[in-house]
């Protein structure tokens, strides 16, 4: 999603940041729909010197970043990821910023519920799920799916692989030995945008559990031959792929189906699909 929700009435420019898997907006364009200001420069100017520890974490919160001008030519402006963009609002004392910092106060409170009672976040991602259109079978798969990954990256980390870059490789290590295809490449065959979608969130409730089985059978293979480092759990990863990619050949001969559907549901919701079939 190349806009932020909140502001899809005021056009935000925006950049995706492909090593980070993030979007980041342009401070400007947000301060200017949240104010109203002429002189928008100014306004953050002044927003900096009232706010002394904003401005000396400016550096950190902001990054320059080309994107397009009003001319339609390419130029740098400060840029900021969707946290950062908070604490800019946080310092905003404009009627419009109000429900965005009511809106944070709500999600701080809820944050804090759910690091107290974790069935509380569960029961909340259902409720999502339910909402966008997903049916009680397929919320069930995905939920455990969730569960199945947070084991293996828990693992990985006790291993000594690095979050981010090391992770989207060992899990793409796992995706091309499960079903021939990088998530790079899955979301090619299910038309999707790419950026802001999640792959698994378009996945059949075949496709979720080759996926589950993927990861789970490298997990269990990482504490079987307590593997250390980048290029073990690499070669884990492949091994564990490979038992799902063998398991998913062997239905697909079976049943003369293959796995690995085009189908997402950007249109038509997974529940709406489901009763289709």
């Amino acid at each position: 999603m190349a806009n932020i929700k909140l502001f899809e009435s005021k056009k935000i420019r925006s950049v995706w940041n492909e090593q980070e898997q993030k979007w980041y907006f342009s401070v400007a364009d947000v301060v200017e729909a949240l104010t109203d200001s002429a002189d928008v420069k100014q306004y953050l100017k002044k927003l900096r010197q009232r706010d002394k520890p904003l401005n000396s974490n400016w550096g950190t919160i902001c990054t320059p970043l080309e994107m397009i001008a009003a001319d339609g030519k390419k130029r740098k402006v400060q840029a900021a990821k969707v946290e950062g963009l908070l604490r800019i609002i946080q310092s905003i004392p404009s009627p419009k910023a109000e429900p965005f910092k009511i809106w944070l106060a709500r999600v701080g409170q809820e944050r804090l519920e759910e690091i107290e009672n974790p069935e509380i976040a569960s029961q909340r991602m259902r409720e999502i799920y339910k909402a966008k259109g997903y049916s009680d079978e397929w919320i069930e798969k995905r939920m455990r799916g969730i569960a199945v990954r947070d084991e293996l990256t828990d693992e990985w980390k006790k291993r000594g692989v690095k979050e981010k870059i090391e992770f989207a490789i060992l899990t793409s290590e796992i995706s091309k030995a499960t079903f021939g295809l990088t998530p790079s490449e899955y979301k090619v065959v299910k038309s999707l945008p790419g950026r802001g979608e999640n792959l698994r969130d378009h996945m059949t409730d075949l496709e979720l559990i080759f996926t589950m089985l993927g990861e789970a059978s490298t997990t269990e293979i990482a504490r079987k031959n307590d593997t250390k480092g980048f290029e073990e759990n690499k070669t884990a990863a492949k091994k564990g792929g490979k038992i799902a990619g063998d398991a998913r050949e062997a239905l697909e001969k079976e049943t003369g189906k293959k796995v690995v559907s085009k189908e997402n549901y950007l249109q038509l919701g997974e529940k709406k699909k489901r009763r289709l079939k």
